[in-house]
């Protein structure tokens, strides 16, 4: 089964769970305020995951695309010399069959095919170099063509189960959704926002420092699913936009920052480091001090944590 087709098939689950728990709660009580908090931060977590899982998608998805722009680019014009090659060869081979024909005539009325064996012999040779080169762009073409029908496949293969996600990230917003709605009805408030940072912004040098500029600049930024920014981010978001105005690239996905930078002990933390939490299901930039600023949940906006708010996973230094 798809990694895709098992967590939609986790969510279906999720939701049935969230669907039984909140009616029967509400028929019941009132859910007291810590009640909503843990219904929506389990909630929140399933769906970070789903969102991480389509962010990895998109960017699979861009680079099948970016790889199959290279051999489309190759295709073309190989297959123009093929059809140049080809039309040479049956040129060549209709020269070769009327000359034959004349110089077949000719011999007899002369008495002699000394000059006709030679002029066929290097019709033919050429026909044949032609020949080769037919072949050989034919079976290079052959090749582009059996990789480009694989990338076309491997590219419909990740739609579907970006549009598989998407359907998955919709059902969890609908349950979030609906507490959402009971927490404001019952507290006044469905989000909560600490604002913009109005503090002095640590002095860190370097590219690292542009990163960590550009995270205190985002906090009180919402979060918002799969974006980059400027008016939201989700986690991966948040730390790819840092380092891009460091001028470094980083992909839209937790698990796969990870892959990329270099991973360093909790002793060698340095500003700009990236901090990786919930079995690579979430990121935040360290800003020192044992503080890191990240894009919690959905709900909630950029923020300053400690570096434990939760069991960090692993730390890892941009290269």
């Amino acid at each position: 089964m798809s990694s895709a087709r098992t967590l939609l098939r986790a969510l279906v689950l999720l939701g049935v769970g969230i669907g039984l728990i909140v009616p029967a709660a509400a028929a019941q009580a009132e859910p007291s305020a810590s009640e909503l908090t843990q219904q929506i931060n389990k909630a929140s977590t399933e769906l970070e995951k789903i969102v991480e899982a389509y962010n990895k998608a998109g960017e699979d998805l861009k680079a099948t695309k970016a790889a199959a722009q290279v051999v489309a680019t190759k295709l073309g014009p190989l297959e123009q010399q093929v059809a140049v090659a080809d039309a040479e060869v049956g040129r060549m081979a209709s020269v070769a069959y009327r000359s034959g024909r004349l110089a077949n005539a000719n011999a007899l009325l002369q008495g002699g095919n000394g000059g006709l064996v030679d002029r066929l012999g290097v019709l033919d040779k050429l026909a044949r170099d032609r020949q080769s080169q037919v072949a050989s762009f034919t079976a290079s073409q052959r090749q582009f063509l059996d990789e480009k029908a694989k990338l076309d496949a491997a590219q419909a293969k990740q739609t579907a189960q970006v549009k598989e996600l998407a359907a998955g990230k919709k059902k969890i917003e609908a349950d979030l959704d609906k507490l959402y709605k009971m927490r404001e009805k019952a507290y006044g408030s469905a989000t909560s926002s600490s604002g913009s940072y109005t503090g002095t912004v640590p002095s860190v040098s370097g590219q690292a420092g542009v990163a960590v500029r550009f995270a205190y600049n985002a906090i009180g930024t919402p979060y918002v699913w799969a974006a980059e920014g400027p008016n939201g981010y989700d986690c991966s978001g948040l730390t790819l936009a840092a380092w891009k105005a460091a001028g470094k690239s980083l992909p839209h996905n937790a698990a796969m920052q990870w892959d990329k930078v270099a991973h360093i002990g909790r002793s060698s933390l340095k500003p700009g480091d990236l901090v990786f939490y919930s079995g690579l299901g979430h990121v935040a930039i360290y800003v020192g001090s044992n503080k890191v600023i990240h894009a919690p949940q959905a709900g909630e906006s950029v923020k300053l944590s400690s570096v434990d708010m939760m069991t960090p996973y692993g730390y890892g230094r941009v290269r």
